[in-house]
């Protein structure tokens, strides 16, 4: 999604909506630039340009767009800062708790579609998404002037199926908090991809070294040795409690029922492991949804509150098809991004 040229002007924190299926347009996270509103862009005069490294340049009205053979998907955005604000030492950056997240369905042309149309040289490399919004960046390094919110995915990445230049949320046209007319929608990706109000598509034969693909949504990669800047891509395996909420009071010995979500950008979620008891012990969950690639999966635990009042911390942790778990702690080679260790949510159990 594109934000943040400086200080976000909105944040909506509804990790509730993990509850549901999906989530509502009014749940779905949603931030923008604080400069102005999001972009208003006229459907009527608005063009979308595709052009570069292509036999034909193209500049597609919504019309158009909507004309074209259309794919329906559900899939999971997160914001690469969620959960930001359980980073100690504290960080820069939108202190997000756990809202940063959503799950919708998403309809559109699949951007493979008029990639073909447009027709792409052999030494494509990457395809740069640029949206309407426009501003002064705040984080060092930056340019001297204005920018333009751009990411560019692998060639490869943006020729497959899924990758949607959509036009609905839930089946309903987008809201200008969404990206209204057009968004890029990449699976699997953290949301900063997924770039909203889309005006270009520009297909290149070198790395895309933009502000937002290299000093910001970026990380430090040392696993050759000398660490080299690399853009943040696929969200890593998540999972995130929703209820009950940090600092909730609970009567004891009673049945509760916790549940959350699980996530991951390049593999399934196929388990999910809760501690009640501050990371001690694990019990297994369950989840309520089955494998859909790039979609949450709910998952529940039947829980009998402790009969002992007092403080006592939940933990959820994933397991996903490639074997691999969530990590113990934060990488601080990812800065203020990619919160992926399991978050601690503090409860309260009261005295009969």
């Amino acid at each position: 999604m594109a934000w943040s040229f400086g200080k976000r002007t909105r944040i909506t924190s509804k990790c509730h909506s993990i509850c549901s299926a999906t989530s509502s347009r009014r749940l779905n996270y949603s931030t923008y630039a604080a400069i102005s509103p999001p972009p208003q862009l006229d459907p009527v005069t608005y063009r979308l340009a595709i052009a570069g490294a292509v036999r034909s340049e193209l500049r597609l009205s919504y019309a158009e767009l909507r004309a074209m053979p259309s794919r329906t998907c559900i899939a999971t955005l997160e914001c690469a800062g969620n959960g930001r604000v359980f980073l100690s030492p504290p960080v820069p950056g939108a202190q997000w708790q756990l809202g940063a997240v959503g799950n919708a369905e998403w309809t559109g042309v699949p951007l493979s579609v008029v990639l073909e149309g447009a027709g792409l040289a052999d030494n494509v490399c990457e395809i740069i998404l640029e949206g309407a919004d426009r501003g002064i960046a705040k984080e060092e390094p930056k340019p001297p002037g204005p920018v333009s919110y751009a990411r560019s995915i692998p060639r490869m990445r943006a020729m497959e199926s899924d990758v949607l230049i959509a036009y609905q949320m839930n089946g309903r046209d987008l809201t200008p908090d969404h990206g209204y007319p057009l968004r890029a929608i990449v699976p699997g990706h953290y949301g900063m991809a997924s770039v909203k109000w889309l005006t270009s598509i520009v297909a290149t034969t070198q790395p895309f070294q933009g502000y937002w693909q290299t000093s910001d949504y970026a990380y430090w990669d040392d696993s050759a040795g000398t660490p080299i800047r690399r853009p943040l891509a696929e969200m890593k395996l998540k999972s995130q409690i929703a209820r009950p909420r940090v600092y909730e009071r609970l009567e004891p010995n009673q049945p509760y029922i916790i549940l959350g979500a699980a996530w991951a950008g390049d593999t399934d979620v196929t388990e999910i492991w809760i501690s009640l008891d501050g990371g001690a012990s694990w019990v297994q969950g369950e989840f309520l949804d089955p494998i859909n690639r790039h979609a949450w999966r709910r998952w529940k635990y039947d829980w009998i509150t402790p009969a002992q009042p007092g403080c006592y911390t939940l933990l959820a942790r994933a397991r996903g098809a490639d074997q691999r778990g969530q990590p113990d702690g934060h990488n601080p080679n990812f800065g203020s991004y990619v919160i992926d260790h399991p978050l601690p949510i503090e409860v309260f159990v009261d005295a009969p």
